[in-house]
């Protein structure tokens, strides 16, 4: 990724969250290109990391977020392991005591990151999956800040459905013999291999599975090979339990409603005045349609642009280059501001 610096944390001192005090709490984020030109901010989704350079596949020369053009910043969500998170905050405050943090914290303290760097205007928030919910927050939070958000395969509610699926993964890494309440004292191997497995049950689309997307153009031979490799190996070597769990929370507790309109939705949605695309994927088992559908009815500024995709949650992500192809040239439409608003 062209033009991007090292990871950079800013400290907070005493922050407090939806579930207490982080005495010492801290955000990681990188930046890329000149501060100079229009400013985007890509908050992190589920399981990315800085270190990863999850957002690759978007940012970078010659691709739609070309640091030559704009001055990206790209932000760890509390909990991902890099910014404040069970696995690096001391006692007491370490493993399963780490209080929850929702995705109104974040913004928060995302927002204290550009004070810092002496943004002034936003000209869009892009966010798949979790950085999607974080996306519809900015716009919440800060109306005179941000002009567009992108929302990727996400939902401004974590819906029940939502919320029921994620309890199997989470469930199946707290009821592991090596979990240990959250005290373990080595990876708890068998959880995270158990929670792995749980969440990619759900994150593809059965037609992934059908015509054989599994093989990765030849990578995999079996759908146990790509279970083991995608769905255990990936969560093994980079993270801790505690993180994932911390994060599932965020993830499970996500709704803009509850900022200023005590979880009413449609009002909520009808009072945002960024412009709004909206890309679910088609075949999304997570974040559906209709949720977008619905989202984009009431958003005075909304437009809908569905991605045909058997990818599943992960048509948002870094896999499928037909997907981030669409994904790219739909943003690149929409900062030209050619898309026809429906304001009625």
């Amino acid at each position: 990724m062209a033009s991007k610096a090292s990871m950079s944390i800013y400290y907070h001192g005493e922050f407090g969250v939806a579930g207490g005090t982080l005495p010492n709490a801290f955000t990681a984020y990188q930046v890329c290109g000149d501060p100079a030109n229009p400013c985007i901010l890509v908050p992190t989704c589920y399981g990315a990391r800085l270190e990863l350079s999850s957002e690759a596949h978007l940012v970078g020369e010659n691709k739609v977020l070309d640091p030559r053009k704009y001055f990206i910043v790209i932000f760890a969500t509390f909990g991902n392991g890099e910014s404040s998170s069970p696995s690096n905050t001391p006692a007491p405050f370490d493993g399963p005591r780490f209080p929850y943090c929702s995705h109104e914290d974040n913004v928060r303290a995302q927002k204290a990151v550009v004070d810092a760097l002496g943004i002034k205007t936003v000209q869009c928030v892009i966010g798949y999956s979790m950085g999607g919910q974080q996306a519809y927050h900015w716009a919440v939070m800060y109306p005179c800040l941000v002009e567009r958000i992108v929302v990727i395969c996400s939902a401004a509610r974590t819906s029940i459905h939502n919320r029921c699926i994620i309890e199997g993964p989470k469930y199946a890494l707290i009821a592991s013999k090596d979990f240990h309440d959250g005290e373990y004292k080595s990876t708890p191997r068998h959880g995270i291999r158990a929670f792995g497995r749980s969440l990619f049950g759900w994150a593809y689309d059965p037609s992934f599975y059908r015509e054989h997307l599994y093989t990765m153009n030849g990578a995999y031979s079996t759908a146990e090979s790509f279970f083991i490799e995608q769905s255990e190996s990936y969560w093994l070597q980079f993270w801790d339990a505690n993180d994932l769990l911390a994060l599932l929370e965020t993830w499970q507790r996500g709704d803009v409603s509850q900022v200023f309109h005590q979880g009413d939705l449609e009002v909520t949605l009808r009072s945002i005045r960024a412009k709004v695309l909206l890309m679910p994927s088609k075949t999304d088992p997570l974040f559906k349609v209709e949720d977008s559908q619905m989202e984009a009815s009431l958003l005075p500024y909304g437009e809908l642009q569905v991605i045909d995709s058997l990818w599943g949650h992960f048509a948002g992500s870094s896999v499928c280059g037909p997907d981030i192809d669409f994904i790219s040239k739909k943003i690149e439409t929409f900062f030209k501001g050619l898309i026809q608003w429906n304001t009625s």
